[in-house]
């Protein structure tokens, strides 16, 4: 009997290192790493700005027990109204909700905070975005951005906020039709008896560059100035003056996306190594790589539906995350999950201050700039010291 249960313990044990094995040491560390640099960066972002606080202040109101304790306003800050007087019976003014709240956490709870939040999950969802197309093209090139994708959606998303305001409900919807729009019409330029990577980029490329005429050509369209500097904002990549409504919006798809892509991890190592493989597997390829672009796509438009272009993001995360993880797609996921907030949070920091500190300005610049000036020369670097860039 003893050596039965010993024999199960052992057969448990293996079990669960089988299970969990994938994350590992190195994954581990990546997603502690991660999570300090977007903490530090949330810090940063709630303590500047016209009402300003010291880092203790800002983490005093950050951590407000007079919020994290009543579940009225944590549900009316992440899920909306309507949801927080469903579940708990809540019959008065939401304005009363908000009444005896310290100042310093009324600023942070409603103007900081949700900015933060929101470009954590756009970095998120533009990572994972990247790493799948990657894998789904066999390029390490690949990306929303590079790809069309984000192209395409910004597109679809200015279409309805200039053309048809009627559509600004379901725009996470709209932007995905623009994005799965511009990567079919990537597949179709590049295919020739199939694709190849230097195909698909010079495809993306061709579809970003038509895209974005036709981006500038509805400025002329918008009546109103104020439409015309809000899809001004989409064509950079902005996170000035987004808040929880903008948040409330792309969650359910970001974490529809997310989910997605844990679930297909093993098919997408699978597409990794070839499609005479995959099919001697028993995989549809075809099927396969259209259902994963289909979920890269959704990632990546539910990014561009709040805050617009953000440009590199999914080039180089999903890289950086390669290297410190490895090539699983398991590892790899989750890694970018991680790394995609604390790269594009702090982006923002330095998007948001840098006039203010070197030149006492109020002046911001869209995040788009900032991560365009950092996956630059990146993007070069990865072509001087690869000696074959492209297909992974």
């Amino acid at each position: 009997m003893a050596g039965d249960a010993s024999t199960e313990t052992a057969v448990d044990r293996g079990t669960r290192t089988a299970r969990f094995g994938w994350f590992d040491g190195s994954l581990v560390a990546l997603a502690v790493a991660s999570v300090c640099v977007t903490l530090a960066s949330a810090l940063v972002q709630v303590s500047f700005g016209t009402y300003s606080m010291s880092i203790p202040e800002a983490w005093r109101a950050l951590f407000d027990p007079a919020i994290l304790l009543d579940p009225r306003r944590l549900l009316y800050f992440f899920f909306g109204e309507w949801v927080m007087r469903l579940l708990t019976g809540y019959g008065g003014e939401v304005d009363a909700l908000l009444d005896g709240l310290a100042v310093g956490t009324t600023v942070v709870w409603t103007l900081r905070l949700p900015r933060v939040l929101v470009g954590a999950l756009v970095g998120a969802s533009l990572a994972v975005s990247g790493a799948i197309f990657q894998a789904v093209t066999r390029n390490e090139l690949a990306s929303p951005y590079i790809l069309g994708v984000s192209a395409g959606a910004g597109l679809g998303a200015l279409v309805a906020l200039v053309l048809f305001t009627a559509l600004e409900a379901v725009l996470p919807l709209v932007a995905a039709g623009g994005g799965a729009f511009a990567f079919l019409l990537v597949y179709v330029i590049a295919w020739k008896n199939g694709t190849n990577p230097v195909r698909l980029v010079l495809a993306g490329v061709i579809v970003s560059t038509v895209f974005h005429s036709l981006q500038t050509g509805l400025f002329f369209l918008a009546s109103d100035i104020g439409v015309v500097q809000q899809a001004l904002s989409w064509t950079t990549g902005s996170l000035t003056g987004v808040g929880w409504e903008q948040f409330r919006t792309a969650l359910p798809w970001v974490v529809v996306a997310l989910a997605l892509a844990l679930v297909g991890a093993r098919q997408l190592n699978v597409l990794l190594l070839g499609e005479r493989t995959a099919a001697a597997l028993g995989m549809s390829v075809e099927r396969t790589r259209f259902a994963l672009a289909a979920v890269a796509v959704l990632a990546a438009s539910a990014a561009v539906a709040v805050a617009g272009i953000v440009s590199f993001v999914g080039l180089i995360v999903p890289h950086v995350v390669r290297t410190i993880v490895g090539s699983d797609y398991k590892r790899l996921v989750v890694g970018c999950v991680f790394a995609g907030p604390a790269l594009l949070t702090a982006a923002d920091v330095g998007a948001r201050l840098f006039f203010e500190v070197a030149f006492n300005s109020p002046v911001q610049i869209p995040v788009g700039i900032v991560t365009g000036l950092v996956g630059g020369p990146y993007f070069l670097y990865l072509m001087r010291t690869r000696d074959q860039l492209g297909e992974l």
